[in-house]
């Protein structure tokens, strides 16, 4: 990210952790920021961090780009998760997002033929394009965030981990292709759950309900064409815990691709639990 020093940096938060540590990492720039939180996903906390914060709803466009063009924002940060399920498949949907016209003209403009998490967010992109503001990757800030390949965790994987591991792979990077999730749990050669709407934390729990023998392994990995802007694959001590619950055995990321939150505490959960977490090359 090119940016003068006194020009602010836009950050547009959802749910989980990234949003915190990305703003925590534009604060050591020296870089103003200027966060949007998206209501019901975003941590308060984020208001501390923000030289200036503003809440909106998820579809309130209009007082999300306001609130940007405001404070001169012309470069953007998409940060954290919008659970899709809460708004797209309730009763009265409609009532409950109360969109603005800006947003029923925007999505009605671009007719996107179906509802997955890339068409949605291009829609997004683009709109805040038409307005002069840029979406950038956040790990253009925080590149020591991705993963290096190899194994982080004290026990190493057996044979049949490994044939798991090499399974699951191609079974989670066809699920990429296809914007569906990005995550699959299998064991010995078998899929036991598919990542979809519901998130990686309780593809994995539905995994241990089905597999109550354990000891089962979970590959997460970047779509195909991964635009690392929005939407990367992240593993944290959340990620971990379901593991835990569930009793699975092995965690594998792509190497590079992969966003590890919290690692010295991500790490010695996982050595507590006897998880193996490992980060896999193409």
């Amino acid at each position: 990210m090119q940016a003068a020093a006194s020009e602010p940096i836009g950050l547009l938060a959802g749910w989980g952790r990234l949003p915190l540590v990305v703003a925590r990492q534009v604060r050591q720039t020296g870089q103003p920021l200027v966060c949007v939180g998206l209501k019901y996903e975003a941590s308060a906390e984020l208001a501390s961090l923000a030289d200036r914060f503003y809440w909106a709803g998820v579809a309130r466009f209009s007082r999300i780009i306001r609130c940007f063009q405001r404070e001169g924002v012309h470069r953007l940060l998409l940060a954290g998760k919008v659970h899709k399920a809460n708004y797209l498949h309730r009763p009265w949907r409609l009532l409950s997002l109360l969109p603005d016209w800006r947003t029923i003209r925007c999505f009605y403009r671009s007719r996107r033929q179906d509802n997955r998490d890339d068409a949605l967010t291009w829609t997004v992109v683009e709109e805040f394009a038409r307005e002069g503001i840029i979406v950038e990757s956040a790990l253009d800030l925080c590149p020591g965030l991705l993963i290096s390949a190899g194994l982080l965790t004290r026990r190493p994987l057996n044979a049949r981990e490994e044939a798991d591991v090499k399974f699951g792979w191609e079974l989670a990077k066809e699920m990429g292709r296809l914007d569906v999730g990005q995550s699959v749990a299998v064991k010995d050669r078998s899929v036991l759950a598919v990542e979809a709407a519901e998130g990686t934390d309780r593809c994995i729990l539905r995994a241990g309900e089905l597999c109550r023998s354990g000891s089962f392994v979970v590959v997460k990995v970047a779509k195909p064409n991964q635009d690392m802007r929005f939407d990367v694959p992240t593993v944290g001590p959340l990620t971990i815990e379901s593991m835990r619950q569930a009793r699975g055995r092995v965690l594998a990321v792509e190497a590079g691709k992969t966003i590890l939150l919290d690692r010295e505490e991500t790490v010695a959960a996982a050595d507590r639990a006897g998880i193996s977490i490992i980060a896999v090359s193409p």
